[in-house]
């Protein structure tokens, strides 16, 4: 018995076990981005998690605990969203890194004065951070990666059955370093420009120190601007690449979840 008897028999056994399949996947899609963006209606993430439910119904013998209201159901229910959360916030790591980057380039090119609001946190953003993220997202989308996405969480309940969701102390740790090649990733994208955008300062301040007459704000700022948007132009098939690479990395440090 599940704890809650409504009198629907058999109809209602299946109706609870669809809202248990919803728990995980419902978590995964909420931590992930795009899946989880704010700009997402609530309804359509509702429909999403039940139209994959219904295929994990159907592909897995998947069944809800016998008391989901008492202490042993719940730790159950805890448990598969603490799985969904960690495979949504893998994803959502790995993709903090263009934003990163681009906080680094606008505040070097004077440009960190340019905000917009960001649909997918609903926080304030640089409109180059917008740039990188638009970019990623077609990127992450041409490749299907968000396919392989919903299939490791399918996957995950072969690997984690119900039950047995509790991630040790090694994976969260695991889950937790990937902060460090979130940095890591984000110093490689934005190290080309800031590069650029280095010498055309120490430029700039050779000439204040030949010229003190000239304006170093009046020839810093729009040098600095176009020397950033030039960068940016020529580094853009380089930047192409790091994101297409960042977009397979973030499908697979999500797979690494679910190794045991």
């Amino acid at each position: 018995m599940i704890g809650i008897d409504f009198g629907f028999g058999t109809v209602e056994g299946e109706l609870w076990r669809l809202l248990f399949a919803m728990t995980r996947i419902g978590a995964a899609l909420l931590a992930a981005p795009f899946f989880g963006a704010a700009g997402v209606p609530m309804q359509l993430r509702v429909g999403l998690a039940g139209a994959i439910a219904v295929m994990v119904c159907a592909w897995t013998p998947l069944q809800a605990p016998a008391a989901i209201l008492s202490l042993q159901g719940l730790l159950i229910v805890a448990g598969e969203v603490l799985v969904g959360l960690a495979l949504g916030f893998v994803l959502q790591v790995v993709f903090a890194a263009p934003v990163i980057a681009a906080e680094t380039i606008s505040g070097t090119m004077g440009m960190s004065m340019a905000v917009a609001a960001d649909p997918a946190s609903g926080e304030q953003s640089t409109a180059l951070g917008q740039y990188f993220s638009v970019v990623l997202a077609l990127i992450f989308l041409t490749l299907g990666a968000h396919l392989h996405f919903l299939s490791l969480v399918i996957e995950s309940y072969k690997v984690f059955p119900p039950g047995e969701t509790w991630l040790g102390a090694e994976k969260l740790h695991d889950v937790a370093a990937f902060g460090g090649e979130m940095f890591v990733t984000a110093v490689v994208i934005a190290l080309p420009v800031t590069l650029i955008l280095l010498i055309v300062q120490l430029v700039t301040g050779v000439l204040s120190r030949s010229a003190p007459s000239l304006n170093l704000f009046a020839l810093g700022l729009p040098a600095g601007v176009l020397a950033g948007i030039a960068a940016l132009i020529a580094a853009s098939p380089l930047l192409a690449s790091q994101l297409i690479e960042l977009s397979h990395t973030a499908v697979e440090d999500s797979a690494s979840v679910l190794v045991r």
